[in-house]
């Protein structure tokens, strides 16, 4: 978690709360948690769960993985039709030649699917001090480092371009479908980046909360699309609450429309103030001016937004201290306030885990992904809630 965090420090409110309220506290009855990927022989990380118009489910994320920073990420997908019961066997949508990370998916009103992503080069420090120890044997590469074998496996993966072709690698994305994920286009630029991907409006934007991630200022806020995904345009950024630094300490947004209308976006923070905590701002003109944020009292990061058929807010985040694993929380005024915690799994081994999206199924019961290092298997799964809120 350390280097992910390295590698993103680099990379007038009109809802001022002058004190943290809470709901009522709600319970979630946890139905089933279960491991639905289906490859132990790869760290699977940084998912996230869909539901179409039809009921079927997406679940994406960075797949081929051999560890937390490596250079082998591609895009995987799976699909289910029947509520996450049974998963289809995981396809490949995105394979560049550097490291594909983290996979947000969702449906437009149109039909069509959108697969966000981003490329990095975060696994070069860890190739570049191993090549600093490394040496040609007779069985190949090797490094002081590295196991056996590995060094070479990163070398052949590393060289497969120039140091100027992995440079221009770099980039925030997204892949479109429209013909159910049969087939996909080419990479489509976003402006922005965050783990979950955007989200549809009302008035039929798509609206990308996120941080340009390989730009001088690393500007944090808001791109939108007017053409179901096809380009995005730069729409507003969002200020910096005082005293803190978003270039290096706010990371990771994910953004939904209240039933009111209000948007709300909610920030990793990783600043002094509220350290660890998720932040949150608002917007009343439609993503074009923005809060200052603000702390909503919850620990833990990063967060997904998703808004019920009865209008509620549910906000899912990872909790990366005792007890580790996933909790939830539950507006019923539109984000002004927020429920006290629910805990859908908390028997994590570490803090190697989280990252929950959360879906809406037809009977109300809702459908929780994230990823996990766990005992067993060695490298990160991804696990399922299926729970209620009573």
């Amino acid at each position: 978690m350390t280097n992910r965090r390295r590698f993103l420090a680099t990379t007038t409110s009109a809802l001022a709360f002058p004190f943290i309220a809470r709901g009522a506290a709600p319970a979630a009855k946890i139905i089933e948690t279960k491991v639905i990927s289906q490859q132990p022989e790869f760290y699977h990380g940084w998912p996230t769960v869909a539901r179409r118009q039809n009921g079927e489910l997406w679940v994406s994320w960075s797949g081929g993985r051999e560890s937390h920073v490596c250079p082998f990420g591609q895009v995987h997908a799976m699909t289910s039709r029947d509520n996450g019961a049974t998963w289809t066997w995981p396809r490949v949508l995105l394979d560049t030649a550097t490291d594909d990370r983290d996979s947000g998916v969702m449906e437009t009103a149109k039909g069509s699917l959108i697969v966000s992503t981003f490329t990095s080069l975060a696994y070069e420090d860890h190739f570049k001090k191993a090549s600093t120890f490394a040496e040609h044997t007779d069985k190949g590469w090797t490094s002081k480092t590295m196991p056996q074998g590995q060094f070479t496996k990163w070398k052949a993966a590393h060289e497969r371009l120039s140091d100027e072709e992995r440079q221009a690698e770099l980039g925030e994305w997204v892949i479109r479908s429209t013909d159910g994920g049969k087939s996909w286009s080419t990479r489509i630029p976003t402006i922005v980046n965050s783990p979950h991907g955007p989200i549809q409006l009302k008035d039929g934007r798509l609206l990308y909360a996120g941080k340009q991630l390989w730009t001088a200022d690393k500007k944090v806020g808001v791109a939108e699309s007017k053409d179901d995904g096809q380009t995005w345009q730069w729409l507003a950024e969002i200020p910096t609450r005082k005293g803190d630094n978003a270039v290096r300490s706010y990371h990771e947004l994910h953004a939904v429309e209240a039933a009111d209308g209000t948007l709300i976006a909610q920030i990793r923070n990783h600043n002094e103030a509220n350290k660890g905590e998720t932040l949150q701002t608002e917007s009343k003109d439609g993503g074009k001016t923005w809060s200052e944020p603000h702390s909503i009292g919850v620990w833990g990061l990063p967060s997904h937004l998703l808004r019920l058929r009865d209008g509620r807010l549910v906000m899912t985040y990872g909790h990366r201290r005792k007890p580790y694993g996933n909790q939830a929380r539950i507006s019923s005024d539109n984000g002004q306030t927020w429920s006290e915690a629910m805990i859908l799994s908390g028997d994590g081994i570490g803090g190697d885990l989280g990252y929950p999206s959360t879906v809406e199924l037809a009977d109300g019961t809702l459908l929780s992904v994230w990823y996990e290092t766990m005992k067993e298997p060695k490298l990160a799964v991804l696990r399922q809630a299926t729970w209620r809120i009573e």
